[in-house]
């Protein structure tokens, strides 16, 4: 008989929104688990399908949140998204329709943004959508531009309720046009991938700590990984059995996976 004892955890990707945080609050637990990560010597790569912001904005963030983590260990579909266009088409073109966070990642790659016969449309998250920039992204991809999304989440948080979010604009171009992005961040595990390799590290010891059955869980699940979901997010704990996969551990939040990240029990 093989040995089913899982390998032990070598590395963490969790997901922030929903998770370590709500908007600007910790969430509890928080604090203490980064710290825990931190003082293991383990890993770990906090991801994140919003495009807004840079690694640099969102530590300060965390910071202000009471949550201290290195700018290197911040993986967004931003830069997920930056380092796919560079493996498929070095130094080319983008029109973007995106903030900070997306141009910064392919102005970093050597990208060339314009509106001028671009090899692509890459749409990110942003909280000022303009008619004239989504009209702009539709002609060019009807000229033959290819369409790149960063995440397909349709709505996200804010003080007020919901707001639309990269998925819905995607949609909106997609009536348009006829033609469908490629969406590059959580649940399409590519961009698990580029996180497992920044790390270095091997899906079967990896756990990957998500909020969303619908992004984080699939997507660590279709990548190989053992998966957390915890309860104080988009996917309420009664929801979880609703879903034909489901995740190797529930909890309540992340305050419980802080026993596992010290090394004081197994997962």
């Amino acid at each position: 008989m093989p040995d089913e004892t899982p390998r032990p955890v070598e590395t963490w990707l969790t997901d922030m929104d929903g998770v370590l945080v709500h908007e600007e609050v910790p969430i509890d637990g928080a604090t203490e688990f980064v710290e825990a990560l931190k003082a293991s010597g383990l890993r770990f790569l906090i991801l994140t399908n919003n495009s807004i912001f840079t690694p640099r904005d969102l530590r300060a963030r965390l910071l202000s949140s009471g949550i201290d983590v290195p700018e290197d260990t911040i993986w967004t579909s931003a830069l997920a998204t930056a380092q796919f266009l560079a493996d498929q088409r070095p130094h080319g073109t983008a029109y973007v329709v995106g903030e900070a966070g997306l141009t910064t990642a392919l102005h970093d790659i050597g990208y060339v943004m314009t509106d001028r016969n671009p090899d692509y449309v890459v749409l990110g998250e942003t909280r000022t959508y303009s008619f004239e920039s989504i009209t702009r992204a539709i002609r060019l991809i009807d000229a033959g531009a290819r369409f790149i999304a960063t995440n397909p989440d349709p709505s996200g948080p804010s003080h007020q309720g919901l707001m639309p979010a990269t998925g819905s604009v995607a949609a909106l171009i997609s009536t348009a046009t006829g033609r469908q992005p490629y969406f590059i961040g959580k649940p399409n595990p590519l961009m698990m991938r580029s996180a497992l390799n920044r790390l270095e590290a091997h899906s079967e010891t990896t756990v990957m700590v998500g909020d969303r059955m619908d992004t984080d869980i699939i997507s660590g699940l279709e990548a190989g990984m053992r998966t957390s979901h915890v309860g104080t997010g988009s996917t309420r704990p009664e929801e979880v059995q609703d879903f034909p996969y489901r995740p190797t551990w529930t909890v309540g939040s992340i305050a419980d996976l802080v026993p596992i990240a010290r090394g004081e029990q197994p997962f």
